[in-house]
């Protein structure tokens, strides 16, 4: 009696194994066929629109029907959006010198807005020096965060140098954290980073390059633009086989 090489034998599974005869075909399943029309259309209708500036969505509203037209203007508008959000966050990136009469409106008030470091400081102190330089990179990095500087005793009457310099961190119009001296930064040693990890870690600013609500959707859009791609490859791949 011939052997049937279809069925799901142990002796065919040896077969198999050894390479007497072909592996048998997968069987297609109605779950496999709706997955495959998914993803024919996923292919179909995928465009990265995510990584398209507002002027070339512009180009590209001449070219599609209304449904596309409708996704277009919404990536659009989401694009113009996180713009506008940049700039009106992104507004400080110096440090400002203020005086005692500007501390309640600069300092205080803004804080219920913004985060505000302040820093308190003499010119002639070798470590204020150093801070400053650091803190003024500091602030050009992360622009939403307000910086101010204030002399020392100016701020708080007959406040002692060997105090400085001093950190205030203000948010919500309160102080949320203080550093008194350069010590727990490394001394004269500090560096921009030091500083940075400071004030990460009292809440003042956030992750470099990233605002905590966007960093998800920036790994998801990368995601997903790698997605696009991969499908888009394997578009022209089946074209060359034909």
């Amino acid at each position: 009696m011939a052997n049937n090489h279809d069925e799901d034998t142990e002796w065919n599974d040896i077969l198999r194994a050894k390479g007497i005869i072909p592996q048998k075909e997968p069987q297609i399943t109605e779950s496999d066929i709706i997955d495959m029309i998914d993803e024919a259309i996923a292919k179909r209708d995928a465009k990265n629109y995510e990584e398209k500036t507002v002027d070339e969505l512009d180009e590209l509203l001449d070219e599609n029907n209304e449904e596309e037209e409708r996704m277009l203007m919404e990536y659009r508008q989401q694009r113009l959006n996180a713009i506008k959000q940049e700039m009106s966050e992104d507004k400080f990136g110096e440090i400002q010198h203020i005086y005692k009469t500007d501390f309640v409106r600069e300092v205080s008030e803004a804080s219920k807005d913004v985060w505000v470091v302040a820093y308190l400081y003499k010119e002639y102190l070798p470590i204020c020096k150093l801070m400053g330089a650091h803190l003024a990179t500091v602030a050009a990095k992360h622009k939403s965060t307000k910086f101010v500087k204030i002399i020392g005793d100016q701020c708080i009457p007959n406040y002692p140098d060997r105090n400085l310099p001093t950190l205030l961190i203000y948010g919500d119009g309160d102080v949320k954290a203080q550093l008194v001296g350069a010590a727990q930064l490394g001394g004269m040693n500090m560096k921009p980073e030091d500083i940075e990890a400071y004030l990460r870690r009292v809440g003042a600013i956030k992750l470099p390059e990233s605002r905590s609500s966007k960093t998800e959707e920036t790994k998801q859009s990368s995601i997903r633009s790698s997605a696009v791609a991969a499908l888009s490859d394997d578009d022209e791949y089946e074209s060359d086989d034909y």
